[in-house]
């Protein structure tokens, strides 16, 4: 037996993705059908407007507008009562339909799936992710293999929504803020005295300390921290090597004589013994009693002393006992853990209610606990480790005066500058302000709430809620931002949150790129067109390339040249897109107006400039929001600068294309002479108000050097964009659905060229010897992989007719994730790691990167909300937002050039 079919589709009903998209509980399946129609069979659209074949249960599940949808669950459960023998036709239909719920709606339901069980197998379209293979005959299994498929996803589609996401990762910062809050206050908020007592191997000789991170001092670093400073170092041989040491990373040429100075008072003192007296006295409990003697003598003494020096006690450091000579036999362990425990308790104890201000340097014989096996003689440690344990004490003493940015052990919180006072006011303001806003508004919905007349029985009609005024938008929007900005500033200025620093492995890059990559060919669906780079193409080619980047930053990868080179193509491939887009805008719009300018720039730089004012840093810190701004300015000015040259008007006569390429030639040449004459290009910069932007440390060359590195891929990206538009203009590329681009033969040799030339680059870049090297040849090079990519993408027709969904929606945050990760997923302005939970690095990755990547999906929704306010359509009102916005630029330039004199 088969169902009825339905009724044709109204006209003015289509089907919305609110109609398709249900939910369904387990509650939901008991009492009956949802109260919404799920579909049980995802259709697969043959062109743009045709749809596939219908489903034999269509009336009940597909298509159609609401109404009739509810008809054919009426039919459906009359076609089940039917052949179950029960019920008269459309008695159960009365039963379980959404509109009568009540008489029998359960047993009709159950009914309803009882014949669906039963039902004959078939022909149908099966719904993706099916295999094509079963899209001409599917069995009954597959059907209701679909159907679970589709109101699982759906169900956690009901219960996870981004918006509960977002719920979820707001809770979890708030618990982890007072758990770490709770947690310094309990244990003390000096960080110093975690690098100086605990922390662990990364690898074999990265010594990471808990809860920090620690800074690798160059020589000139070293130099400038200890000018004019003394430092003693007291004790046996093994606190000799460790001076050795100290003092290498002031002059590596130091050579051991042992000579020892005769000095004033000094700044540092670092101090320790005990082998030598076990030693002599034979391991004696005596000796052990003399050593408490005067320890306990000299512990007033140093304390005295730490007054006004930074006063160290170095714990002695086990040994390797089948190493030890036979007059060394007596220092065993034991004897040694006995030593330190009583130096330890009496400096502890020589003040009294007050804590010692003799540092206890205990630190070092955690490192040797690791490294004594590679010992020479089982008592002095390993070169690598005394390098820790003297890198540790220029941390301990430099940090607090250098202020290293990926040397957060031993850093006071940074003080508040002017400009990040006034921005708290602002976003503290806002909060206030639309928490009032918000009261107001829900007293008077209250008011105007709908109450039944007593009289009649009647329920009064609803009043419609008025729209939102942009007013209360604006507030929510700073509002919301206020909160993600203090969450910003909690995690990488107010030392609340935990660094780390970071570590590279093969492992820790590659694993997570085949997770992702999996997970990228899982969520795959069909392109709703199937033209080159068409917008779901290039979103997928966003997010992929931001997760591999992410990957890359958090794995601490740029270490390893291979990687480090198909990295900066992924950055190139960025810019390549940006000059693909823009120039295919304005040539086939030829809209040049100012609005469009605006939204663009806003989008880029909201961000960014919020970040500059919240988090005191420079424009170019967040290198390339200013790149891709300033190249978007190039190619606007190029394209809109007389003869403006645009598709509607070359088409008319090929002489315009000729001009067009005419600019294109003098852009080249302009590109390639700033970027031989690096003088001309920093005088362009170092002008004020330019300099204010493109100045880090007080010069831009990091400027220069950044846009050097990528000068020609966005012209290549116009240029490439001219080509295809006017070849598919003339009709030359074949772009329908399942179709090659190219006839057989070209296709498969473009193909193959493209193969070739992918995996040429890639052998090239993997045999770098340098990264200066690889630098200089990158520009010219890059493009090859980059149009490689996009032929292989985009030759074969049943590629270019997918895309991964996965990846697409991360493309369209991918700005947000790149500018994000700065501060609340890496950390230190992205020299370390973010440490949310302690001594979990895998649960640690995955809560910060939910949060992360809640927060950018937030920030962008604001953004876009933001914009549209702030940049309004009718120019006379956006000239005069324009002025304020300049006003508030002049403003911000001044505060800043103030802050400037205060900190010289």
């Amino acid at each position: 037996m088969s169902l009825p079919p339905p009724p044709p589709p109204a006209a003015g009903d289509p089907v919305t993705q609110a109609d398709s998209l249900g939910s369904v509980t387990p509650e939901d399946w008991a009492a009956g059908p949802p109260s919404q129609a799920q579909p049980l069979l995802r259709q697969e659209a043959k062109g743009e407007e045709e749809e596939g074949e219908e489903t034999g249960v269509r009336g009940a599940w597909g298509t159609g507008t609401a109404e009739q949808r509810r008809r054919g669950w009426g039919e459906a459960a009359e076609a089940a009562a039917a052949e179950e023998g029960q019920g008269e036709a459309g008695g159960a239909a009365g039963s379980v339909s959404p509109a009568g719920g009540a008489g029998g709606g359960r047993e009709g339901w159950r009914r309803l799936l009882a014949w669906l069980r039963r039902r004959q197998p078939q022909c149908c379209p099966c719904a993706a992710p099916l295999p094509r293979s079963a899209a001409h005959c599917c069995h009954g299994g597959t059907k209701m293999a679909a159907l679970a498929y589709n109101l699982g996803k759906r169900e956690i589609n009901h219960y996870f929504s981004v918006r509960s996401a977002k719920v979820l990762a707001l809770v979890a910062v708030l618990l982890l803020a007072v758990c770490h809050l709770a947690s310094r206050r309990y244990r003390g908020n000096d960080s110093c005295e975690y690098l100086l007592s605990s922390g662990r191997f990364l690898g074999e000789k990265v010594w990471q300390p808990h809860s920090c991170m620690m800074h690798k001092y160059k020589i000139s670093e070293a130099k400038n921290c200890l000018v004019d400073k003394h430092i003693a170092f007291i004790g046996d041989s093994r606190i000799r090597q460790l001076f050795y040491s100290f003092v290498k990373i002031i002059n590596p040429q130091f050579k051991e004589e042992g000579n020892k100075d005769s000095v004033a008072k000094p700044h540092v003192i670092v101090a320790g013994a005990a082998t030598w007296s076990i030693k002599i006295h034979n391991g004696s409990n005596e000796a052990l009693s003399q050593y408490k003697m005067n320890i306990t003598s000299i512990a007033p003494l140093l304390e005295k002393l730490a007054k006004t020096s930074d006063v160290y006690w170095v714990l002695q450091d086990p040994v390797y006992e089948d190493l030890l000579s036979e007059n060394r036999k007596m220092i065993t362990n034991e004897k040694i853990d006995a030593y330190n425990e009583a130096a330890v308790s009496i400096l502890n104890s020589s003040t009294r209610n007050s804590k010692s201000n003799v540092k206890v340097f205990s630190v070092s014989k955690l490192i040797a606990q690791e490294t004594i096996m590679e010992s020479l003689d089982g008592l002095h440690l390993p070169e690598s480790s005394r390098e820790t344990s003297a890198m540790i004490l220029m941390n301990v003493y430099c940090n607090k005066i250098l202020k290293p940015v990926d040397g957060s052990c031993c850093q006071p919180r940074p003080p508040l500058t002017l400009i990040q006072k006034l921005a708290a006011c602002f976003f503290t303001l806002s909060i206030i302000g639309y928490l009032i806003f918000y009261i107001i508004h829900r007293n008077a919905h209250r008011k105007n709430k709908p109450c039944t007349d007593l009289e009649s029985g009647e329920e009064k009609k609803n009043i419609i809620n008025p729209p939102v005024s942009p007013l209360e938008i604006l507030l929510q929007s700073f509002c919301k931002l206020g909160l993600i900005m203090a969450y910003f500033y909690m995690c990488d200025r107010a030392n609340l949150f935990m660094k780390e620093n970071k570590f590279y492995t093969h492992s820790t890059f590659f694993i997570p790129i085949i997770y992702i990559l999996v997970l990228g060919v899982f969520y795959n669906e069909n392109t709703k067109e199937t033209k080159v780079l068409n917008r779901e193409q290039t979103d997928e080619w966003k997010g992929w390339m931001q997760l591999v980047i992410l990957i890359y930053h958090i794995s601490g990868a740029s270490t390893f040249l291979p990687v480090y080179m198909h990295i900066r193509v992924l950055v190139a491939a960025y810019l390549f897109q940006t000059g693909y887009g823009h120039f295919s805008y304005f040539w086939i719009k030829g809209d040049f107006g100012i609005h469009r300018v605006c939204q663009v720039l806003f989008r880029l730089n909201f961000l960014v400039v919020v970040l500059c004012i919240v988090m005191d840093r420079p424009y170019q810190f967040y290198y390339f929001v200013p790149l891709v701004t300033v190249w978007f300015m190039v190619i606007y000015v190029t394209l809109a600068l007389w003869p403006q040259i645009i598709q509607k008007k070359a088409n008319g006569s090929g002489l315009w294309h000729f001009g067009l390429l005419l600019k294109l030639a003098f852009l080249l040449l302009c590109i390639c002479f700033l970027a031989y004459s690096q003088g001309a290009f920093e005088k362009i910069f170092s002008l004020w108000p330019l300099s204010k932007c493109f100045e880090l440390k007080g010069n831009v060359y990091e400027w220069w050097f950044r846009w050097r590195l990528d000068r020609y891929v966005v012209f290549h990206g116009m240029l490439f964009a001219f080509i295809y538009l006017a070849l598919q203009k003339r009709q030359i590329l074949s772009e329908g659905k399942g179709e090659p681009l190219f006839s057989s033969k070209i296709s498969n040799f473009l193909l193959f060229i493209s193969v070739v030339s992918f995996l040429t680059y890639s052998i090239w870049a993997s045999s770098c010897k340098n990264k200066s090297e690889c630098n200089e040849l990158h520009p010219s090079v890059s493009v090859v992989q980059i149009l490689a990519f996009i032929l292989i993408r985009n030759i074969p027709g049943y590629a270019r007719s997918v895309y991964s969904s996965f990846f697409a929606w991360f493309g369209k945050i991918s700005l947000e994730l790149f500018i994000c990760q700065y501060h609340i997923w890496l950390a230190a302005d992205t020299r370390g790691i973010l440490v949310l939970i302690p001594g979990n690095p895998m649960l640690n990755i995955i809560v910060s990167t939910f949060i992360f990547v809640c927060v950018a999906h937030e920030i962008s929704q604001i953004t876009n909300d933001l914009a549209q306010i702030i940049i309004p359509k009718d120019n006379s009102s956006l000239l005069k937002r324009l002025a304020c916005i300049a006003a508030f630029f002049c403003g911000l330039l001044i505060l800043s050039s103030i802050q400037d004199k205060s900190r010289h």
